[in-house]
């Protein structure tokens, strides 16, 4: 698990991120990442979207066998 990341971290790290980027860069460089976590976000959505009709779809199917043996 992850430990608490507080204040002087995030600065540490703010810190770290300048020097290794630069200042003239930095919005460049947050502007890909959120682009990236957009997507991550959507792609996994996404994925959640596919089981969820997969596994509503088995239901259905199941259900459907189910009341044809009862049936016939």
């Amino acid at each position: 698990m992850l430990p608490h990341i507080g204040m002087p971290e995030l600065l540490v790290l703010l810190v770290i991120i300048i020097i290794i980027f630069g200042v003239g860069r930095l919005p460049e460089v947050g502007g890909a990442l959120g682009k990236a976590i957009r997507e991550f976000r959507q792609s996994s959505e996404g994925l959640d979207e596919e089981k969820r009709k997969k596994s509503e779809e088995e239901k259905k199917e199941e259900a459907q066998k189910q009341s044809d043996t009862h049936s016939g």
